[in-house]
């Protein structure tokens, strides 16, 4: 799979709530964090308990892509994200691929 088409099917994993395919693309090792800041998760464990959490007080939860830029392993995609009917962000996330998977994440927000 290229590198965009991992970030897609993370995308749409992560639409679904679908926590199973959604971190069958993530390394064991991956990180989280804010851009130029702070890791915020760190390995696989953590991530899927932060998402788990986050599908679970966010049923309605769902990114709608407004842009994406792909350049090598790296792809950073413009998001507009609803949590519930009131509660709404714009986020970009760069994602790292490493042999086929999302080794790092990191946002902006």
């Amino acid at each position: 799979m290229t590198a965009e088409a991992i970030v897609q099917a993370q995308l749409d994993a992560y639409n679904a709530q679908d926590i199973e395919a959604f971190m069958a693309l993530f390394t064991d090792d991956c990180v989280i964090a804010d851009l130029n800041g702070a890791v915020t998760h760190r390995g696989a464990p953590a991530i899927r308990e932060r998402y788990t959490e986050l599908f679970v007080q966010y049923p309605e939860n769902h990114a709608k892509l407004v842009n994406r830029i792909a350049v090598g392993n790296v792809v950073i995609d413009h998001e507009d994200i609803a949590r519930s009917p009131h509660e709404r962000f714009v986020a970009a996330a760069v994602y790292t691929i490493r042999n086929g998977l999302i080794a790092r994440v990191d946002f902006i927000k």
